[in-house]
């Protein structure tokens, strides 16, 4: 999914060591610590991904799963794939082409590959493909179900449907309550949105923000699902909480706390969970490194995406694994290559970050599509698969 501003910045860079409830019915039926990655500078090479480690494939984690140096980082049942990745596959006409098309199709490549799980952005496909062009309903999540459990898939959230409403009206109450019924069909534990919580800097709106995803997340867990919210770079910059106000009585300074770090400590933990896209954290790595505190001084702090992992652990239970290459032109710093082609450093990430048997990295690339290549997303998928299984524990 793509950003939602672009803004750039430039710092120094840090160098350092890196019984059955319903759901369970429904499914059956069925069937800086360590030290912070460093920042881009113009210029320059990010210190991010110097030393991707390889070796024999080992499966399994060990005790909280940060394993033994040299073990694959993901387990071979915790590798997905969000299918936004591969939306033009799904949204390919059958009767136009010999390549995968639709989800049956698509789900049979993709396990081919070699995934395990994936990750829904929406449940439409071409029209002309088993089930029709919208699946988003009762029946068609059965369908789906019935392929992910022919070729061994599970599902593991999707990018969907969350109230615009707040007060919440029952039209809103009952359309999400619908997507919660389709994830239980479909298997899965979480669901969730694109989308962040809020655009907005301010304290205030994310504290109407925090009490809307606190009422959405109580509803889901009746439901026996884990609501999350999955982030863009703008979430992880600075929050406007102190300061002079402006002419309409708003904050311009900040204490130093990132947006989401607020969002995670005015959330119930019980109720909201968070999928970090892991592309995007090195983005605001890059574009939010310093900022204007309380009394007017400019002062730097540099995000350490996987020391906030650490520091929350259990409210991440799902990544976007995207990869990037730098980029000191489009103010971002790094723009999307397929994963495992690029500099973020994944493993020494996901060394750091651990409890590798409960992460559910999903692979992305908002860029695989082609519109004169129709074969390269999924062929770019398999490239992401096989540098995603060969990713190997770092001592840390």
């Amino acid at each position: 999914m793509t950003a939602f501003n672009d803004e750039s910045g430039t710092g120094d860079a840090l160098r350092r060591t890196l019984g059955v409830n319903r759901r369970r019915f429904l499914s059956t039926c069925t069937a800086v610590a360590a030290g912070a990655i460093a920042a881009p500078v113009l210029g320059a090479s990010p210190a991010l991904a110097q030393d991707r480690g390889r070796g024999h494939d080992q499966e399994h984690g060990h005790g909280h799963g940060h394993g033994r140096p040299g073990d694959a980082l993901v387990p071979r049942g915790k590798r997905g794939i969000i299918l936004y990745t591969v939306r033009d596959a799904t949204a390919r006409d059958p009767l136009a082409s010999d390549l995968p098309s639709g989800f049956r199709e698509v789900f049979k490549q993709l396990a081919r590959h070699g995934y395990r799980q994936v990750e829904f952005a929406g449940y439409n496909q071409h029209a002309n493909a088993p089930g029709g062009a919208s699946l988003e309903s009762v029946t068609g999540a059965r369908l789906l179900r019935s392929w992910l459990d022919d070729y061994g898939l599970r599902a593991q959230g999707n990018h969907g449907f969350i109230p615009p409403s707040w007060p919440l009206t029952s039209a809103d109450v009952d359309t999400f309550k619908k997507h919660l019924e389709i994830a239980n069909i479909l298997g899965m534990d979480h669901m969730g949105t694109g989308g962040d919580p809020t655009g907005s800097s301010y304290r205030a709106d994310w504290d109407v923000a925090a009490d809307k995803w606190n009422a959405l997340g109580a509803i889901a867990r009746r439901e026996g699902i884990k609501l999350y919210t999955h982030n863009h770079d703008a979430a992880y910059g600075f929050l406007l909480d102190g300061g002079p106000t402006d002419d309409q009585g708003r904050p311009t300074r900040s204490s130093g706390m990132r947006k989401l770090e607020y969002f995670l400590k005015a959330t119930d933990p019980k109720l909201v969970w968070l999928e970090m896209d892991v592309f995007w954290a090195h983005v605001a790595q890059y574009k939010f490194h310093t900022y204007t505190a309380l009394d007017g001084s400019t002062r730097e702090k540099v995000f350490d995406p996987a020391g906030l992992v650490v520091r929350h652990n259990k409210r991440y239970p799902l990544f976007h694994a995207k990869d990037g290459v730098v980029s000191t032109t489009n103010g971002m710093g790094y723009d999307m290559v397929p994963f495992g082609t690029g500099v973020i450093d994944y493993a020494t990430f996901f060394s750091r970050v651990g409890e590798r048997n409960y992460h559910n990295p999903m692979i992305e690339d908002d860029n695989s599509p082609s519109a004169t290549d129709p074969a390269q997303s999924l062929r770019e998928a398999k490239i992401s698969y096989d540098n995603l299984a060969a990713l190997r524990s770092k001592r840390h």
